[in-house]
């Protein structure tokens, strides 16, 4: 009997009419611009390679180590001790069950793209297919990836303490793909966590060889290393923050709490809040005098499972969407920043996809003349990076504000086999597109359409963000 077709090692996969397939081939031959993403810059700078397949796509995937908990298979072949091909097999094992599961699709898209390999993955598969993608791991690196997905700008995610040797090494090595750091302070917000700010507090202080004993010395220092990474390329920040930040308290205030946390006394409620908020308006304030682009995530709910995070740690898929009220907060940020003459370039990633709309709704309310879509309603973000998330997001950006300003996908990854999904984020546009052709809700009109995508899938990024591509 033949094996059943699968929809995904289709040329046509999603491509619904003859106009999206028509645009998909404009989509295919842009190169990626991946702005945001949580590669390691070591393993760039190392030219990684990996033992096994096991190794390669089931470390750190907690998307991954989700759906197998949520199939009932045991923590020794999510995160344990199991072996490699164990682990593997309980993977390929839960693969049936996925059917309209995200990780249906980008498995078996990562298999074909990256492996050559366009076999269904299950259980009576899996010996095969280990097999086969292991022998074609031996050719398979960091950089050969990087390539052969045409990557030609990567954005990782770089706390303000990080020396940057590996995006040094990276930059002498002149790779085809650039690498630049993007400043991720939120360590800096956390003075209600006593046991780990003050050693983050005194590794400041190091590297920036500015005295933090007071909170004038925090900002400094903090300037400093916004310097040095400007230095090094970067423009680009980003927050990873559960709730949009309040408008911040004043300097006096902020030292109070400041020093009550570096003599580990606990802080929290509205002090807190007035500390961060003046943090987070002086990092607007650094962005905005340099040109840089601000990111904000908003709504994580994290650690959820405190059992299993005593247990496992942070970051291991024991995280949630928040319910949190956003959009008032936010706004008064932004108006904060505007009022100074000091609100940078945005881009604001909601996770509760409530607060779609009123965030979309909330970009169009800051302009600057010359830029396009000064804030931007950015794409589709973890638990909303798939095929509902993205036309969520694409279908409110359009309504609410102007799509063909977006500036498109990114991986939010931590693995170098993500790079598919910038595929699925294009075959999925193509689609939207193409069908509204066909349903008269925009013209015919192949040349106004392929510009758009083209925008949209590279050139947006790079006229945004500011940070020169490689040749990838």
């Amino acid at each position: 009997m033949a094996q059943p077709t699968n929809p995904v090692f289709d040329p046509q996969f999603l491509l619904s009419t003859d106009v999206s397939r028509e645009l998909y081939a404009v989509a295919a031959a842009e190169p990626i611009y991946d702005y945001h993403c949580h590669l390691s810059p070591q393993e760039i700078a190392d030219d990684k390679q990996w033992e096994n397949l096991a190794d390669i796509w089931l470390g750190g995937d907690h998307y991954k180590w989700r759906a197998l908990r949520a199939n009932g298979v045991a923590e020794e072949y999510v995160t344990g001790s199991a072996k490699p091909y164990d682990k593997f097999l309980a993977y390929a094992t839960t693969m049936p069950r996925l059917l309209r599961n995200p990780l249906w699709h980008w498995t078996h898209l990562e298999l074909s793209r990256v492996f050559g390999i366009e076999q269904t993955l299950d259980e009576t598969s899996a010996a095969r297919i280990w097999a086969e993608a292991n022998e074609r791991l031996k050719t398979i690196s960091a950089r050969t990836l990087l390539a052969r997905f045409r990557v030609r700008l990567v954005g990782t995610t770089d706390d303000p303490c990080d020396s940057l040797e590996f995006h040094d090494r990276i930059r002498a090595d002149g790779l085809s793909t650039r690498v630049y750091p993007a400043f991720r302070p939120d360590k800096a917000l956390a003075a209600h966590q006593p046991d780990a700010f003050r050693p983050w507090v005194a590794r400041l202080q190091e590297t920036s060889g500015v005295d933090c004993g007071s909170f004038d010395g925090l900002l400094e220092a903090i300037a400093r290393r916004h310097a040095f990474f400007h230095e090094r390329g970067s423009r680009l920040s980003d927050h990873g923050l559960n709730q949009a930040p309040a408008v911040g308290g004043t300097r006096a205030e902020a030292e109070a709490v400041y020093r009550a946390a570096l003599r580990g006394e606990p802080v929290g409620g509205e002090a807190l809040e007035a500390y961060r908020g003046c943090l987070m308006r002086h990092f607007g304030e650094l962005d905005a005098a340099r040109g840089w682009v601000k990111q904000l995530h908003v709504g994580a709910m994290r650690n959820v499972n405190s059992r299993q995070f005593g247990r496992l740690g942070p970051d291991t898929g024991y995280d949630s969407i928040g319910d949190w009220p956003q959009v008032e907060r936010l706004a008064r940020y932004l108006d904060d920043l505007e009022s100074r003459g000091s609100l940078p370039k945005m881009v604001l990633y909601n996770l509760n996809p409530a607060d779609n709309y009123p965030l979309a709704a909330l970009c169009g309310d800051f302009h600057e003349a010359g830029v396009r879509g000064k804030v931007q309603f950015g794409s589709g973000w973890w638990f909303l990076d798939q095929l509902d998330g993205m036309t969520w997001q694409i279908n409110t950006l359009s309504q609410l504000g102007i799509l063909a300003n977006f500036v498109g996908m990114l991986t939010d990854s931590r693995s170098f086999l993500s790079y598919p999904r910038h595929e699925y984020f294009r075959r999925l546009l193509c689609r939207i597109l193409g069908e509204d052709v066909e349903r008269g809700m925009v013209p015919r009109d192949m040349p106004l359409l392929a510009e758009m995508v083209r925008d949209i899938c590279y050139r947006n990024a790079v006229a945004f963000f500011g940070m020169e591509p490689g040749t990838a």
